[in-house]
């Protein structure tokens, strides 16, 4: 069953975003819309990785509305970001390198864990059937993106493409709402993004996760994506699907690097 897009998850109104007295991001809108992939693209400098930084709490904007299903959240931090559903990935790998993939993917299931450490500690009763349950959860993730042959191997060993997808994996063992993936295939070569673009269509279809992400290959986004909207130095100059976006001519100039 094709999946259907639905209603808006993530309304951002007239988001600015001040470092003294540099501005990273001026008065910007855009939503988002259950179950589609909504990607952000622009310039170096252009404000994207400010504009995720905003939307999971590592930033407050100093002016603008952020309201998540239905709900204006003032003040939020990265912690209430994750506990309500928005999970990220970096655009420079953020794992624990010493640890293995499955105790990388069961530091993404924390929020889910309702016992304390004494308990997991003692490994027994209620915090045994937690684990063992979070375990499942993780195991069903590593099925689903095929790392079950790296599943016991530290982190630190793994080429870079499966770094990549490790951590991806962990952002989906948070069982998130919103997916925010920060260029995440950068550095790959054609058939690692090959199999990323893959992987994130079928999270995105089988799982139904509404995704948002920063790319700089323009075939990709113009491949995956229902909607697109276009940051340069901080302000939004295009918003629309794929085909609205790579004709509109102000995008088009940003992009030549004739506009400025």
């Amino acid at each position: 069953m094709a999946r259907q897009i639905g209603d808006v998850i993530l309304d951002l109104k007239n988001i600015s975003l001040r470092f003294g007295g540099v501005k990273a991001l001026t008065d910007i809108s855009f939503d988002v819309r259950e179950h589609e992939i909504r990607a952000i693209i622009g310039p170096n400098g252009a404000g994207k990785s400010s504009m995720l930084n905003v939307i999971n709490g590592v930033y407050r904007p100093q002016e603008g509305e952020i309201i998540f299903r239905g709900q204006h959240r003032h003040n939020m931090n990265t912690h209430m970001a994750a506990a309500a559903g928005i999970a990220r990935t970096f655009q420079n790998i953020a794992l624990f390198k010493g640890m293995t993939v499955i105790d990388n993917l069961m530091a993404g299931r924390n929020l889910k864990m309702k016992c304390n450490f004494i308990q997991h500690a003692l490994w027994w009763g209620p915090a045994k059937r937690e684990e063992l349950a979070q375990r499942a959860k993780v195991e069903e993730v590593i099925d689903f993106l095929e790392i079950e042959h790296i599943r016991k191997t530290p982190v630190g060993r793994l080429p870079y493409g499966l770094q990549k997808r490790v951590e991806l994996a962990r952002a989906l063992a948070a069982e998130p709402a919103i997916l925010l993936l920060d260029e995440p295939m950068a550095g790959m070569n054609v058939e690692e993004k090959q199999d990323m673009c893959r992987f994130i269509l079928d999270v995105n279809d089988q799982m139904g996760t509404t995704i948002v992400l920063i790319e700089h290959d323009m075939g990709v986004v113009m491949d995956i994506s229902d909607r697109v909207v276009v940051l340069d130095y901080g302000k939004k100059i295009g918003d629309g699907d794929p085909d609205e976006v790579k004709n509109n001519p102000e995008v088009i100039a940003a992009y030549l690097g004739t506009q400025h």
